[in-house]
């Protein structure tokens, strides 16, 4: 177990104010040659909070943010916690259907999104879908007109430590992707664990690349506003710039999820790739062959974890453990690997995590409006995660796959569910399966089988032509594969586990044709 401080009462909202007064000119921010400190950030939050108050949302509205990497979406992030408005992160990539969805499901009072999205909003939402749109850019600059609000002081109102500030999309365990009630403890957990893992101390760097509509984004965020570390944020990952960018902003930590420490090797080697600042990189989905490779080339130590939507940023973390491993529950947490009946299976077998709280407060909190896949996922006090791990005799951790219907995409979780649902609206296609497939980026690839109705035809590039403008890039499966007739169980659920996860067979988007 990995001994933790107390996840105390002092709000986000309270340490920030704290801060604004003690640091402010900490530079928390980097960007585009720009640095930001503190007290002007939190200036520009206090303005952004009290305008969206001036204009009658209440602690308890949900509001959607749609927005790119940048600043302005870092300051409405901490604008809505600090009174606790509840966050809707909306991905940037979603078009179509998948941008409905979350309309449709959180219901948010409110958007706050770039205008450069405002086309494919007006083709996905019906009329009147959110009462109050701010958007940030274009002829009609609602998010400016937030910033230049006059009142720069902390706002009258506040939430508690235990009020749900923010919805995390998960991606769905089975059916559609739900939202996680997350509270402002919860919130602040998290990062604390990634301080734990990274051991990250005031004045340390972190390469800010994620998306801050993902929940890791915003948890590394959260975690520099706690140890007083600067951000060195850009606009998108990018595997050539990567190591320039590091060396640039005097980063000293790097995040990875899923592919991109494959992707990183895959630039040609330099004679300067030792050289930056960088200590550590940390995150979780490092391939047990890219570990050591990756360690010995870039000159890093590499330090894995384990989390989920559901509970915190990190339930497990190892910053000091042997290799390949996701390391020992932080002490807010006690784990358990479990079979099919929801028995602990012996030390070296796989079996299903479960996690459950040994904190007040940090236990999870349930989906939104959404009862009955709350219940589905717990056993008593347990969550269910449906993922797979295996323990040692020293009580180390190993992740060991997923069981749950989610694909993991270039460390993007997808939900098949989202993509199976688009594609089955082709009227050439009676049924449709989409499944992860290895990719040699070291996570998975989408492939979707097939079954045509009677008497169809339907080229693959024609299927995925027709996928490309109704759902985002990431989404678009790569392999497709024609079935006959998939197998099912008694009540017609196809048998996912009895598919092939492989390329044989498969038409791939990605192979060159003449």
């Amino acid at each position: 177990m990995i001994e933790m401080p107390p996840v105390g009462d002092e709000t986000l909202r309270r340490i920030m104010d704290r801060q604004a007064l003690e640091d402010p000119g900490h530079v928390l921010l980097k960007f585009q040659d720009r640095d930001y400190t503190f007290g002007e950030i939190d200036a520009q939050v206090n303005r952004v909070a009290n305008a969206l108050l001036a204009r009658g949302l209440v602690p308890g509205d949900r509001v959607a943010l749609m927005l790119p990497s940048h600043p302005d979406h870092l300051v409405a992030i901490l604008a809505l916690a600090k009174v606790g408005l509840i966050r809707v992160p909306v991905n940037t990539g979603f078009k179509g259907a998948s941008l409905a969805y979350p309309f449709e499901a959180f219901a948010p009072r409110a958007l706050i999104a770039d205008a450069a999205h405002a086309e494919v909003l007006a083709e996905a939402l019906p009329a009147g879908a959110v009462e109050m749109t701010l958007w940030r850019g274009g002829a009609a600059d609602g998010f400016a007109a937030l910033q230049a609000h006059a009142d720069s002081s902390p706002p009258s109102v506040e939430p508690g430590p235990d009020d749900i500030i923010a919805l995390t999309p998960s991606s769905g365990t089975t059916g559609a992707p739900k939202g996680v009630n997350k509270s402002d403890r919860t919130l602040r957990a998290g990062p604390m664990g990634t301080l734990r893992l990274t051991g990250a101390q005031p004045g340390d760097v972190f390469l800010l690349w994620e998306s801050l509509h993902h929940g890791a984004g915003v948890a590394v965020c959260i975690a520099a506003i706690l140890q007083k570390l600067t951000l060195a944020m850009v606009e998108k990952f990018s595997a050539s710039r990567f190591w320039d960018q590091c060396r640039q902003h005097g980063v000293t930590h790097i995040h990875y999820l899923g592919g991109v420490l494959p992707m990183l090797l895959k630039q040609p080697p330099r004679d300067d790739d030792r050289d930056h600042q960088v200590q550590i990189a940390w995150g979780g989905g490092c391939p047990p062959e890219v570990w050591d490779v990756f360690a010995e080339r870039f000159g890093v130590e590499i330090r894995e974890g384990y989390g989920l939507s559901e509970m915190i940023t990190f339930v497990t973390v190892n910053p000091q453990g042997p290799k390949f491993s996701i390391g020992q529950p932080l002490s807010y947490f006690e784990l358990q690997l479990t079979d099919e009946a929801g028995n602990e299976v012996p030390v070296g077998q796989p079996g299903e995590i479960c996690v459950r709280s040994r904190v007040p407060g940090l236990q999870f909190l349930g989906y939104f409006r959404n009862e009955q896949a709350t219940q589905a996922a717990q056993r008593g006090q347990w969550f269910c995660s449906g993922d797979l791990a295996r323990r040692d005799s020293d009580g180390y951790y190993y992740f060991a796959g997923r069981k749950k219907d989610t694909v993991r995409r270039r460390g993007i979780n997808i939900s098949a569910w989202e993509v199976e649902r688009v594609i089955g609206e082709h009227a050439a296609i009676a049924e449709c399966a989409v499944v992860g497939v290895p990719s040699e980026l070291g996570d998975e690839e989408l492939k979707v089988f097939v079954r045509l109705a009677e008497g169809a035809q339907l080229a693959p590039q024609t299927l995925v032509d027709w996928c490309k403008p109704r759902m985002p890039a990431f989404q678009v499966p790569r392999f497709i594969a024609f079935i006959e007739e998939f197998p099912k169980t008694p009540t017609q659920r196809i048998r996912k586990n009895e598919l092939p996860r492989n390329h044989s067979g498969a038409w791939d988007a990605e192979q060159p044709r003449s």
